[in-house]
């Protein structure tokens, strides 16, 4: 009788410390969702702040140095971040030093392909590219501090992080717009008396500021001394880990190698590069078929709803990710537990909230969709946004799967898979391309909504796919650990 009270107090505990170690994600991925909600609300209105209080020349030249730069990071960093989240067996300060340095090399080798499309934008080459690059570097040190945060940082930093760089920003701008009309207002001459201080780019240094604050955070990480965790200081002398089986070791090494990023930095360039150009081509073939009207109200759209997959990309899988990194820590603290059986089960529960988190920010998709529609049938908008009509159906559909491919984006780095699913990724964006570039050879080219629909459904049905096979990866990956 009391060994079976033992049993079951000894399961009882278990229970309670796989509750605990699954509470923490939601706790994490929460504070992730709301700050990223309450940095996107600051972004637009930093967005409608510059519409009202700058002129369109300002805005453009924005659009296009902010444009160019992005597109150089984004190369620079060759999915860094994702990489520095999904190494969890490489320590945290460490991770981020390796992810800085081959960035920065990364960013220095690319600097003829940024010099080029400076060029070609027919900007002032030398303070056009000057801006560009300093918007790249510090936003490329803000989305690895991102990362480096939910590995590493607690809840505040990991809001603070996401909070702060668009604040920073949209107050400087704010300040920057209510001096220039004080000026105008009272004739103070306090800018004109220095010389053309209107012509200074405000949007552009507001956007260095606020990343700057968001990379600032990388300062004490870079800094810090590393040190071996007391375990690997034990092993190191010769001793056993105090208070850690064999077979917890084993199975803790086991769930580290499991998740990681096994790409070579060329396929992360090739997966980086693909997605960029798909983005850009989009942009750059809606302006040249359909003219800058469509384009907006295609942009504008896309702008609203691709939010709800990049919140589930950031605050769900990231996390997950970021969760890896504390296995080992769980699994020797519960070294009477099965540790294996444990990991599986953690992951089958991850693998279940995916699937509803993923339809739930479908139907958060259509709900905004229907708002967009509400808004124009209730001539809430200028008469001008009724364009937006044609789009409503098809963006929905696309970034609804956006979300549904999102919720299931950590599963290839925890099954060895990610190289697999960097081809599928390149594999879905020429597919794209091909739809997307075919219209330029018709002889009487299709309209816009036929278009649209035409690749929201070849995107829809490629991101269904690729999360049916990233959902089966649950079974092959955790069978190699059980």
């Amino acid at each position: 009788m009391a060994h079976a009270a033992a049993q079951f107090a000894a399961l009882e505990k278990t229970a309670d410390r796989r509750l605990m170690s699954w509470l923490k994600l939601p706790r994490a991925s929460h504070t992730v969702a709301l700050s990223s909600a309450l940095a996107f609300g600051i972004q637009i209105a930093f967005a409608l702040l510059m519409l009202r209080l700058f002129t369109p020349q300002e805005v453009g030249e924005f659009s296009v140095l902010s444009q160019i730069g992005f597109f150089w990071m984004t190369l620079a960093l060759a999915q860094a971040p994702l990489s520095l989240l999904a190494n969890a067996h490489t320590p945290a300060n460490q991770a981020l030093r390796s992810a800085c340095r081959s960035s920065v090399l990364r960013g220095f080798a690319l600097l003829p392909v940024a010099a080029l499309a400076v060029w070609l934008s027919d900007l002032a080459l030398w303070p056009a590219l000057m801006w560009v690059l300093l918007l790249g570097f510090f936003q490329m040190g803000n989305l690895l501090s991102q990362s480096h945060s939910l590995r590493a940082g607690g809840a505040w930093q990991q809001a603070a992080v996401r909070v702060l760089p668009p604040f920073t920003a949209a107050v400087f701008a704010l300040a920057a717009a209510w001096l220039r009309q004080a000026d105008t207002a009272h004739g103070l001459g306090l800018l004109s008396a220095s010389g053309d201080l209107y012509d200074i780019p405000v949007l552009v240094i507001a956007a260095i500021l606020g990343y700057a604050v968001g990379a600032a955070w990388l300062v004490p990480a870079l800094c810090q001394t590393p040190a071996l965790p007391k375990h690997a200081t034990e092993m190191a002398e010769g001793k056993t880990p105090s208070g850690v089986t064999a077979a917890s070791m084993e199975a803790s090494d086991a769930s580290l190698h499991q998740q990681s990023d096994t790409r070579s930095a060329t396929l992360r360039i090739a997966h980086t590069l693909a997605d960029a150009l798909l983005a850009t081509a989009l942009v750059v073939v809606w302006q040249r078929l359909y003219g800058a009207q469509e384009t907006g109200w295609m942009t504008a759209l896309l702008r609203v709803l691709g939010f709800v997959p990049a919140v589930v990309h950031m605050a769900w899988a990231q996390v997950v990710l970021a969760q890896g990194a504390h296995e080992k820590q769980d699994i020797e603290t519960h070294a009477s537990a099965p540790s294996k059986n444990l990991l599986s089960t953690t992951r089958q529960r991850h693998h279940k909230a995916a699937v509803w988190l993923g339809l739930t920010a479908f139907s958060a998709v259509v709900v905004l969709g229907g708002v967009c529609a509400l808004a124009l049938n209730w001539q809430w908008l200028d008469a001008r946004w009724e364009g937006v009509w044609a789009y409503i159906v098809p963006l929905v559909l696309w970034q609804g799967s956006a979300c549904l491919s999102a919720a299931f984006s950590h599963r290839p780095f925890q099954t060895h898979a990610a190289a697999r699913y960097s081809w599928a990724c390149m594999g879905l964006a020429l597919l794209q391309a091909v739809v997307l570039l075919a219209p330029l050879g018709f002889a009487q080219p299709m309209n816009a909504a036929q278009h649209m629909l035409a690749f929201a459904l070849v995107s829809s049905l490629g991101l269904v796919a690729l999360t049916a096979w990233m959902a089966r990866l649950r079974e092959t990956g955790l069978a190699s650990t059980a």
